[in-house]
């Protein structure tokens, strides 16, 4: 795990450094720098040592010097592809770089590269003979790219922090409509970022520069996608089956590592899978798992992470946290996030990646589970919700929403209150904004309100809307599924667990989003991954044998904090939002204080705004 830097065009070594620089926490082993004296091309490598210590080191070529990568990131089929590649003539210098396989996959195939790669990755690769340097970003965007044209440089770089340092960008200004999103999502939906002028490269994308035009040409090379398959042979046992076996493999081939790996265990389906299937190859008692508890009953999971780890039979390691201690940190993390995250949970996640790093510099979770298979509490009421739709006249949906709105507030976990506010918030708009209406901070009309000017919802969840749109398959299921996993995990779980674990150096795996497990997932029906009422029917089905049952039929609790009772004893940000109006947001921390109103969501976006965003000059 890495982070890259680096730019086409304008500028010196002095500015290389300082992009390069501000990756440190990402990769604090070892650095690189590169600059062709022929052409303005400047490549930055900051490395966290994972595999081949001494054979990895980067910006790495080919002998030739005609091929150089950055990369951040691992490359889980890298042994096949280099054995692949070594019947077709390639000689190799590394003992078992995983970068390597890049330079001269890049050399044999071009952009036909991308597809064939298992793992996560952002990378830029220049060729000097054709004079380009070429982005690319895995599937599923595990891992981060930002880019920026100016008219006389092209900067790119695995953070919004690094950019910022070369002086095009000094200018760089907060964007209406990507804080509008923010708003709207809890995140910046790509290609959107906080600032003007500055892009996330799409997942399952490369960009191409032209050294000496700054012209640039972007491709996608895959895609996730349902609807358009035929589903794999056999009966539902036989799926259970091979859908085992495709996680086992997953798991095995993200085992790999030259320095010390363990697993996040929350007790949940997903996290539990991917310990069970670890403890298949490995001898069980040398895997080192991590929890996080919290003396608060409703947000925590440690009884049966634990419950696992003995079943197991792992080396469980347990830290109890006080959250109201950990309160003090808001302030800290947020400053450090680089983009600012609408996600609460990112204070539990940070606490428990920067508890396992002090054992560990690699650790598997469960992420992408939920996405892939249907594990999120929205898909359960899909069914009921179009009922409703149909039922309940178009005027009463206010009314009820105003009844509801009288429940009394609850701190707990996603509680009864804040579930159903949430529920009854996008039912009376079209079906493709119930998935962004339920998960996002405000509403809308909110942000009309808070900038002072009309927003069209249509603006709002474009990319949202364009997701379900794509998905060739007619039922709610299926474009659920797509939003949550081509919009959704992105720009939101991947993003969050990213920033999390790279800010204390921890590489963080996640088998569910291996190709093979990912690829037969696209292909199964939607009516085995939500059975009834019962989420993640197949895979509880393929897992039944592995994990005991009050693990697989246990309720989502999800990673949360008791941000609505911290919110009333808090002061406000200082700082406004950027475009927004500050009399709007300080009525609402008001409100929310005085117990008139429930705004957790919304009042975390502007606290993590006031922290993350760069001062405008």
């Amino acid at each position: 795990m890495c982070g890259l830097a680096g730019f086409v065009g304008t500028g010196d070594e002095d500015i290389l450094r300082a992009m390069t620089a501000a990756l440190v926490h990402r990769g604090p082993d070892g650095e690189g720098y590169y600059r062709d004296h022929h052409a303005p091309v400047f490549l930055g490598h900051r490395r966290l040592i994972v595999l081949d210590p001494a054979g990895g080191t980067q910006p790495m070529w080919d002998a030739e010097g005609t091929v150089a990568v950055v990369f951040n990131g691992l490359i889980y089929n890298h042994r096949a592809l280099r054995a692949e590649l070594e019947q077709l003539g390639h000689h190799f210098t590394s003992d078992h770089a995983d970068t390597e396989v890049l330079v001269h996959g890049w050399k044999a195939w071009g952009h036909d590269l991308f597809v064939r790669l298992d793992g996560m990755f952002a990378l830029a690769i220049y060729d000097r003979n054709k004079s380009t340097v070429t982005l690319a970003r895995d599937r599923f965007g595990e891992k981060p790219l930002y880019y920026a044209t100016r008219p006389d440089v092209f900067v790119f770089g695995s953070e919004l922090t690094a950019l910022l340092q070369h002086p095009s960008l000094s200018d760089a200004s907060p964007s209406k409509i990507a804080l509008q999103k923010f708003f709207a999502h809890g995140f910046f939906p790509a290609p959107h970022t906080p600032y003007e002028g500055v892009s996330k490269l799409l997942p399952g994308h490369c960009l191409t520069i032209d050294a000496k035009t700054l012209s640039i040409q972007v491709k996608q090379y895959w895609r996730f996608s349902l609807g358009n398959s035929e589903h794999p042979a056999g009966t539902e046992d036989d799926w259970a089956s091979e859908l085992n076996g495709l996680v086992g493999d997953a798991v095995t081939s993200r085992l790999e590592a030259d320095v010390p790996l363990g697993l996040f265990l929350s007790g949940g389906v997903d996290s539990s899978a991917v310990l069970s299937c670890a403890a298949d190859v490995q001898t069980p008692s040398s895997l080192n798992t991590f929890s996080i508890g919290f003396r608060e009953t409703s947000f925590d999971e440690t009884p049966w992470a634990e419950e696992m780890a003995l079943r197991v039979g792992s080396t469980h390691h347990v830290e109890i946290c006080d959250l109201d201690a950990a309160q003090a940190e808001l302030p800290e993390l947020l400053s450090r996030l680089d983009e600012p995250q609408g996600d609460p949970s990112i204070l539990p996640t940070h606490l428990l990646c920067r508890f396992a790093r002090k054992h560990v510099t690699v650790a598997l979770s469960g992420d992408g589970g939920d996405e892939l298979f249907a594990g999120y509490d929205p898909f359960r009421v899909l069914k009921r919700a179009a009922l409703y739709d149909q039922v309940v006249p178009q005027p009463m949906h206010d009314a009820i929403r105003y009844v509801a709105g009288w429940l009394p507030r609850s701190d707990a976990n996603m509680s009864f209150d804040f579930i159903l506010n949430r529920g009854l918030r996008g039912l009376k708009h079209p079906q493709s904004q119930w998935n962004p209406r339920w998960l996002g901070a405000l509403s809308p009309e909110d942000i009309g309100d808070l900038f002072n000017e009309p927003v069209a919802a249509e603006d709002l969840y474009s990319e949202a809307i364009a997701a379900w749109d794509a998905c060739e398959s007619p039922h709610l299921v299926d474009k659920s599924l797509d939003f949550y996993t081509r919009f959704y995990l992105p720009d939101g779980i991947l993003t969050k667990t990213d920033r999390a674990s790279m800010a204390v150096g921890l590489e963080v795996r996640s088998p569910f989003l291996a190709n093979g497990v990912a690829e037969f997932a696209q292909r199964l029906p939607w009516q085995v991954k939500l059975k009834g009422r019962m989420t993640k029917w197949l895979l509880k089905r393929a897992l039944k044998d592995r994990l005991p049952a009050n693990i697989l039929n246990r309720k989502k609790k999800g990673f949360g904090i008791p941000l609505s009772r911290w919110l009333r004893s808090m002061e406000p940000p200082q700082n406004s939002v950027p475009h927004a109006d500050p009399a709007w947001l300080k009525g609402r921390w008001k409100d929310h204080q005085s117990g008139k109103r429930d705004d957790r969501a919304a009042l975390w976006c502007w606290m993590a705004l006031s922290h993350g965003l760069r001062p405008s000059s």
